[in-house]
């Protein structure tokens, strides 16, 4: 007897079209973000510029769009190119989206427009977890990650090989400017002077505009200098092209990256992120003092324990943390690097509070509360740049990069909360 088979028709017409509610699973996390969108947020920052809008070809909703972006971010998927082909190719956007297909353009479009109030939904998000018991403030840990720029290192250039490229190609394009001049003389003997003969080569305007940015390049970082309060720009501070605002910044051994500096505070009950922060410091001593303040604000309470490495250790922020009364855990990192020629941070590891807490530390040995720092928020960064694939961000300048750090920390916060629900 032959074998049977289900009908495989892939011409069959639908009397009555399936609804969106059908193209996965009751419990996808595609449903859950959606609907938290549409039922849970405020997003009337969003809404109102389009009140005003009275003409023109009718947009996408913005909530749909809200929804899209953060399930795009849910499932790694953050080029804007990618965003809309998955809405033409994959059900669960098209679950998210009503089978709407935007196309790149309007993807890209809406993230920039909206950065600032899609950077505001992340309190929203980290409200919705506290109220679900996911944040408890008991022990909080920080750490900073190195996120690459949308710029390469190759792009950057020093302030001595700025002053040096610069010499050279003001001299070539004297030069070239020479040959071209003798050129039209030339050719005005053999053609007359109906040519207008002021035409210059393509490769003179190109020297002329990589000279022009070098020159501006030049003129910033003097600028930054003279705001610092030197009097000489150090040789060796470089400056990128592409993104001037992010910096090359040590990751790991021997490897440097043009980046950002991200930061994360992560609740120790669910490693739910109770405050960001992002900035173009290759260190992390300066990102500690902000972040009690962050956390009071965005949840209305404060840390009870806060725990961080040796890289945000000196007197000034464990006096921030004393100021907001919370029980501080901060590794002094090693004595014997703190001699005369050491760096400013290892500097910075001396004093009272420092000494106190490096006998605090000693006491507690292997039992110290500090040991819970690498399993709390090490883990998130693992999550992000290993399991959802953010490894670079994909705009440039300081205020758009913090934005879209915040967007990627609300995203974490949000399947935290989708994980409760299927727990």
């Amino acid at each position: 007897m032959a074998k049977t088979f289900r009908e495989w028709n892939v011409e069959q017409s639908w009397l009555l079209p399936p609804s969106v509610m059908d193209f996965v699973p009751a419990d996808h996390v595609a449903h859950f973000v959606r609907e938290t969108v549409r039922e849970q947020l405020d997003l009337s920052e969003i809404l109102a510029p389009y009140e005003k809008e009275e003409r023109g070809f009718p947009p996408y909703h913005p909530v749909m769009m809200t929804a899209l972006l953060l399930y795009a971010y849910c499932q790694g998927v953050y080029s804007s190119r990618r965003i809309a082909r998955a809405c033409e190719q994959r059900v669960d956007f098209m679950a998210v989206t009503g089978l709407n297909r935007p196309d790149f353009r309007t993807v890209s479009d809406f993230r920039k427009r909206h950065l600032p109030a899609l950077q505001g939904l992340f309190v929203q998000v980290l409200k919705l977890c506290q109220h679900a018991g996911l944040v408890k403030l008991g022990h909080v840990a920080l750490d900073g990650t190195k996120v690459a720029a949308n710029a390469s290192k190759r792009k950057a250039m020093s302030y001595g090989r700025m002053l040096q490229t610069e010499k050279r190609l003001k001299e070539q394009v004297r030069q070239w400017f020479t040959q071209a001049q003798a050129l039209d003389r030339q050719e005005d003997r053999q053609h007359g002077r109906e040519r207008r003969g002021d035409e210059l080569p393509a490769w003179v305007a190109d020297k002329q505009h990589r000279l022009a940015k070098i020159r501006e390049a030049k003129v910033a970082l003097e600028a930054e200098a003279r705001a610092r309060g030197k009097a000489a720009v150090d040789p060796k501070a470089q400056r990128n092209f592409t993104d001037p605002q992010s910096r090359i910044m040590h990751k790991s051994g021997k490897e440097y990256v043009q980046a950002y500096n991200a930061q994360a505070a992560v609740d120790a009950q669910a490693q739910v992120i109770v405050a960001c922060s992002l900035s173009n410091h290759p260190t992390d001593i300066q990102e500690l003092a902000s972040i009690p303040g962050q956390i009071k604000q965005n949840t209305g309470r404060q840390a009870q324990e806060f725990s961080a490495d040796a890289g945000y250790c000196c007197e000034g922020n464990l006096a921030v943390l004393a100021r907001h009364h919370i029980n501080a855990y901060i590794a002094t990192g090693r004595r014997r690097h703190e001699h005369a020629g050491a760096t400013q941070p290892a500097r910075l590891r001396r004093g009272p509070r420092v000494t106190a807490m490096r006998t605090k530390l000693a006491r507690a040995g292997h039992r110290s509360r500090y040991r819970l720092r690498k399993s709390i928020v090490e883990p998130v960064f693992g999550q992000i740049k290993q399991a959802r694939g953010f490894r670079q961000f994909l705009l440039r300048g300081l205020t758009k990069v913090q934005g879209e750090w915040s967007l990627i920390c609300t995203v974490h916060n949000l399947l935290k909360l989708a994980t409760l629900r299927t727990t």
